[in-house]
């Protein structure tokens, strides 16, 4: 373990959360992978959002080929180990795996992955794949130190440019190291793979970009380009009495808690998670499998309309969390002391409350899982880099280029917040692009 992961603290919460999915053996990959049909025009490619070859990297695993398999992913998917563990392999590609419309159990695609990067890559990271060429008088940065600054960092470091990230945060890697649940990728894995990209030449500044820090018009100055990769900024609010004060934190807050600080490790008693997404259904499972006493978990509209994946919702029943559907806070409860004791819902139709429904149900610890705001203010270090409707960064889908021409972007601030897969694609699309403009 290199020098950033094993400056984690011990004793955090999250090392006490069991790997969802351990890593196959050797013998179990083999056999796994020996089901594969290797199909021609494999659906399972096609919904890779980073169109890995699926089937051949399988392939290599069967004939015991298994650095060459980890090249086949990393080619297309620099960051193919953390996506082993972090994607949703059942709504992508092992959701359209042949064996699914058969009624049969599709190949675990995801597991697969893991095993051949995870042995492929051991300690010795990217390095032990690949040599970057010399470096060539480029330079590139980029703007946090997540998973799509990451691919476009390495992506073009491996073509000898030189790359630095600028990243606020003591703890570098993004979500992938803040905010995935612990159970799919620990934030010491998440670490070590911000190492391995490191190896490959990639320098990484702790620094702040923006008014009190670094300014846009420095970076447009001192390098070739620049790469917007700040993710989405601080969670939202209800807006409703009794959320200002301790026991009310947001979900990405709480989980980075959590996950890197030692001292957020204490009981958590009995928690309600607001929200019907992704997040919230992590939140939930957590703090169910931290031991709560009880989890609810409070959506405003009904189970059909959540955004949440229904395999990890149903992965939270099973673990005990409770849904409570068609209902909304409409006010946080405290003791005379300050301390949360409760929270009063309303039943909803349509999402809006309805008057003269709240009754109250008690808890220790609310998450607040509606949502993060966009972080505008990046924008205005970059003339001519403009904001949809959303407050999302305007890209050419093709070429991540920015209406500034030295600025591209990717990620949650272009995409509003999908899959670390997606920022990958994007990180290395730009850094595509880029390559073959400079080849001219």
């Amino acid at each position: 373990m290199g020098t950033l992961a094993s400056s984690l603290a011990e004793g955090r919460a999250e090392e006490r959360l069991p790997d969802k999915k351990p890593l196959l053996t050797r013998a179990e990959a083999h056999a796994e992978a020996e089901r594969c049909l290797y199909c021609t025009d494999a659906p399972c490619i096609q919904a890779c959002p980073t169109t890995i070859d699926i089937p051949t990297f399988i392939k290599k695993i069967a004939s015991g080929n298994v650095r060459g398999s980890a090249r086949t992913i990393l080619e297309q998917n620099l960051l193919g180990y953390s996506c082993s563990r972090v994607c949703p392999v059942e709504e992508l590609c092992a959701g359209s795996c042949v064996y699914e419309g058969w009624g049969r159990e599709p190949i675990q695609i995801g597991r697969l992955q893991r095993f051949a990067t995870e042995q492929a890559l051991g300690e010795q990271g990217l390095r032990a794949l690949y040599t970057p060429k010399p470096r060539n008088g480029r330079k590139v940065a980029c703007i946090g130190a997540g998973p799509a600054s990451l691919a476009f960092a390495g992506t073009l470091a491996l073509e000898g440019v030189e790359a630095v990230l600028f990243e606020k945060r003591a703890v570098p890697g993004g979500l992938n190291a803040t905010g995935i649940a612990p159970y799919k990728l620990p934030a010491k894995e998440a670490v070590r793979e911000v190492e391995w990209v490191l190896e490959l030449g990639v320098r990484i500044e702790h620094a702040h970009v923006g008014e009190g820090g670094k300014r846009g018009a420095e970076l447009l100055a001192d390098y070739d380009a620049v790469f917007v990769g700040v993710g989405l900024g601080e969670d939202s609010r209800l807006g409703v009495p009794g959320e200002d004060g301790p026991g009310v934190v947001g979900a990405v807050d709480w989980i980075e808690q959590m996950k890197l600080d030692p001292k957020a490790n204490g009981p958590l008693g009995r928690v309600v998670v607001v929200g019907g997404g992704n997040t919230a259904i992590d939140v939930a499972r957590e703090c169910a499998q931290l031991g709560a006493t009880e989890v609810a978990m409070v959506y405003r509209r009904g189970r059909d309309a959540m955004s949440g994946y229904a395999h990890e919702l149903e992965g939270a029943r099973k673990e005990g969390v409770r849904l409570v559907e068609q209902a909304t806070p409409v006010a946080f409860l405290r003791d005379p002391a300050g301390k949360l004791v409760g929270v009063r819902l309303a039943r909803t139709e349509g999402g809006k409350p309805v008057a003269g429904s709240e009754y109250e149900i008690p808890c220790d610890l609310a998450v607040l899982a509606i949502g993060q705001a966009k972080l505008r203010a990046i924008a205005a270090e970059f003339p001519g880099v403009e904001l949809d409707a959303r407050g999302c960064v305007v890209v050419d889908e093709a070429t991540r280029r920015t209406k500034n021409p030295k600025v591209f972007a990717g990620g949650d601030c272009v995409n509003g917040g999908t899959e670390v897969v997606n920022a990958v694609a994007e990180g290395r699309d730009a850094a595509r692009f880029l390559i073959a403009e400079w080849s001219k």
